[in-house]
């Protein structure tokens, strides 16, 4: 067997990954709003605040919105064929439910495109990546309330009326499974997780899902060269053991991240996921126009995140949850950990691929996909740099997985590392856990140059893209 992968499909969409927030700063120029992400300032693991803070790193975060242009330069560099990055709602529509977008904010994001234009970089745009207008999720209490679908559809119809000519790919929303998990991150959802009630939790993400399908009605009227995707988080669940007991746990787990796919892509809700609903006695408020839209507006392609896998069991003296996964799962004894606790599974994607695509035969698109670390910025043959093998290895070991899911038979579109430039961590809210190719001058107090200097993955992941992936090597 060759040592070698072989070479990924013609036009295979390498790239990297951003959020307007965690990349952005400049949090109170140009006409933008405050958004949710202005009061986490720790990230989603502590409560939020009153108000915007001094500690919030996103304020600045790494000041994308003056050094935009630098940024895609370099990614070009790096021969980037794609950059998935998100407008944030708050910039168009500083509170929400404006009639009208801000021009400054509509503007800015004509910059960026105009960036990734000059260097042939095809945009991978998120409408909604954990950023609700913060007056969204304190005057309605975010995705609660039905009268956020009519604000993002608004909303939606500004960016593709505006940008529908420039941008073939788009997500409608985030992890958008999540919800379940961080509700205010993801759903704007003000009401505190432990008093909401699982009524308005899952009516909340009926809106969401209501509100995608509407995005992709709207799409295909104003911007029909469009393809619109869903964005899920994946997770496999794998049981703990061969127990059918503990089998049935993960299946159960896996169905609570599958049902959003099986949605998307099937228009339906599923049995087993209706099942969970009246068991919880939450009896859902859907009107005939939201099942046609559910069925008649399914994506083009499934796009998902991929860290960890969790292993689950029915076992409760058993259930000994991992440090760092913040939803949930029981660690698998076989795999090692991140620095934060996030076990390193790349068998897992494969496993998510073909799952995915056995499941609903849709494209696939791997849209984040990383490691985060601590990195030492040193100086090699006088240069400053990280030499990062650890972040090599994890995406090589990661790639090579996908390279066999293509050999299964697979449909994968591309691959967008998370974080391709070193950003603010959304679940600690730090710039030290760093993800990129590009190290930032800035630490988790605010201190640094903000200068950017290439990694020892910067190069590496420029000949993968080169070699469309011929130069990954196998363990």
């Amino acid at each position: 067997m060759s040592s070698t992968v072989a070479p990924f499909p013609e036009g295979f969409l390498w790239g990297g990954a951003t959020a307007a927030n965690q990349i952005e700063g400049a949090y109170a120029e140009g006409g933008k709003g405050l958004s949710i992400q202005d009061v986490m300032p720790q990230g989603i693991m502590t409560p939020r605040a009153e108000g915007p803070t001094a500690d919030n790193l996103k304020q600045v975060a790494i000041d994308f919105y003056h050094r935009y242009a630098q940024d895609i330069a370099l990614f070009a560099e790096m021969g980037f064929r794609t950059f998935r990055f998100s407008i944030a709602w708050s910039r168009i529509f500083p509170r929400g439910d404006e009639a009208e977008p801000n021009e400054e904010g509509l503007a800015f994001y004509d910059r960026v495109l105009d960036e990734c234009e000059k260097h042939g970089i095809e945009p991978l745009v998120t409408i909604s990546h954990y950023e609700t207008p913060l007056h969204l999720a304190e005057q309605y209490d975010g995705w609660v309330n039905r009268d956020l679908i009519g604000f993002y559809e608004r909303y939606a119809r500004v960016l593709f009326s505006r940008y529908g000519h420039r941008v073939t790919y788009w997500l409608t929303f985030n992890e958008i499974n999540s919800v379940l998990h961080a509700p205010f991150m993801s759903g704007g959802i003000s009401t505190p997780k432990d008093q909401l009630s699982a009524s308005d939790l899952y009516q909340a993400v009926h809106h969401e899902l209501v509100a995608s399908a509407l995005a992709t009605k709207v799409a295909r009227e104003v911007a029909p060269q469009a393809q619109v995707g869903c964005m899920i988080l994946a997770m496999p669940a794998y049981p703990l053991s061969p127990d059918p007991d503990d089998v049935m746990a993960a299946l159960t787990t896996d169905r609570t991240n599958l049902a959003f796919g099986d949605i998307h892509v099937r228009g339906e809700y599923p049995g087993y996921y209706l099942r969970r609903l009246r068991e919880a006695g939450v009896e859902l408020q859907i009107t005939d126009e939201d099942r046609a839209l559910l069925k008649e507006h399914t994506v083009d392609f499934v796009s998902f995140s991929y860290y960890v896998s969790i292993c689950e069991t029915a076992d409760p003296a058993k259930r000994v949850v991992g440090q760092g996964n913040i939803f949930g799962g029981v660690p698998n004894p076989h795999l090692q950990a991140s620095e934060w606790g996030w076990q390193i599974d790349p068998v897992g994607l494969r496993v998510v691929l073909n799952q995915f695509w056995d499941r609903w035969q849709k494209p696939l698109f791997i849209v984040e996909n990383g490691l985060g670390a601590k990195d030492e910025l040193v100086e090699v043959d006088g240069v400053r740099t990280v030499v990062d093998d650890y972040r090599i290895a994890y995406l090589n070991d990661h790639l090579v997985q996908v390279g066999e899911a293509i050999a299964d038979g697979v449909d994968v579109m591309g691959y967008t590392t998370w974080g391709c430039i070193d950003l603010v961590s959304a679940s600690t809210a730090q710039l030290s856990k760093r993800y990129g190719f590009i190290y930032v001058d800035r630490d988790d107090e605010g201190a640094g140059t903000l200068e950017r200097y290439k990694k020892k993955s910067f190069d590496w992941y420029a000949e993968v893209i080169a070699t469309d992936g011929a130069s990954l090597r196998r363990a």
